[in-house]
């Protein structure tokens, strides 16, 4: 099978490694014309042949938007885009009747698996009809892990299905991530002098935390043991956001999930003014001792007036 792959950053370039090494033929495309097989998508476009497929895996946004509008005029009714970015679901439905006005399938398709997915493969959650799916299971097989199919790979529903899981599991990510955080942070805060690294690495068996994101925890702790190397400032990329949403929607309790979000919000405050409201409060109504800023930073806050 060949297929036409637009996006060779660090993940779509292991992708086309991955896809080749399965026996797919790839043709890619990308803004860096030293990763690109091609120079444009027209020149995309005449190198498959029909019906063409065409993965998509640039940024979410306006920059994907963009990617599926100039391939819509260089396809063919019969011809297919799959998004194997990380859109949002609603932007799917959009996307799907857009292309459907032009006689060309859509499908999406989250993926996880990051920069290890060339070695481990790629877990694949799919959007689309049944015919479609049928159509690119060669390709799938070839990105997703070894082993049971059901266990690396699932036609989640209908286009935009694939992407709302993507999302939901991003949303558990979230929340994994920060109970590991918090548990490294208690372990390394304890007077006992414990062996922090040791821990983690230990329970990688036979303990029910363990996990693929707890070794990746414990590479971590093996490069650095204290973080030391490290800002401590978290972004988003906007998944766990769209999974409280739905959850607001749906009234679905999410406590652990939209605590690991707004704890990311704290790491990008040098002075939390929520907290020294909360510290000023504390003195007002107790007495309790307040921490004078820190002079530096103070005159950042209050610059002298002239």
């Amino acid at each position: 099978m060949k297929i036409g792959l637009v996006g060779l950053g660090k993940m779509g370039n292991n992708m086309r490694a991955r896809l080749k090494k399965g026996g797919v033929d790839v043709v890619g495309y990308d803004t860096n014309p030293d990763v690109s097989d091609v120079p444009d998508y027209a020149a995309l476009a005449a190198a498959l042949s029909t019906p063409r497929v065409v993965w998509v895996m640039v940024p979410a946004g306006r920059i994907t938007d963009s990617v599926i509008d100039q391939l819509a005029e260089v396809l063919e009714p019969g011809d297919m885009i799959v998004d194997g970015g990380n859109t949002k679901f609603t932007d799917d439905e959009v996307h799907g009747k857009q292309l459907d006005a032009k006689g060309i399938g859509f499908m999406d398709v989250g993926v996880s698996g990051g920069v290890w997915g060339l070695e481990n493969g790629y877990g694949l959650m799919v959007g689309g009809s049944q015919e479609q799916v049928e159509h690119l299971m060669p390709v799938f097989d070839a990105l997703r892990p070894e082993g049971p199919r059901e266990e690396g790979f699932v036609h989640a529903g209908p286009v935009g299905a694939g992407h709302y899981t993507k999302m939901v599991h991003n949303g558990i990510e979230y929340a994994i991530m920060q109970a590991y955080a918090e548990g490294y942070e208690l372990l390394a805060a304890s007077d006992r002098g414990i062996d922090v690294p040791g821990t983690f690495k230990a329970w990688q068996r036979g303990t029910v935390v363990r996990s693929w994101l707890l070794e990746l925890m414990v590479k971590a702790l093996d490069a650095d043991p204290q973080f030391a190397d490290i800002d401590g400032y978290v972004d988003d990329s906007g998944e766990g956001r769209w999974t409280l949403e739905e959850a607001i929607d749906h009234a679905v309790p999410m406590p652990a999930i939209s605590a690991s979000i707004f704890a990311r919000f704290v790491s990008r405050q040098e002075q939390s003014p929520a907290m020294k409201a909360v510290a000023a409060l504390r003195n007002q109504f107790g007495g309790h001792a307040v921490k004078a800023a820190e002079v530096e930073h103070a005159q950042e806050m209050h610059p002298t007036k002239r």
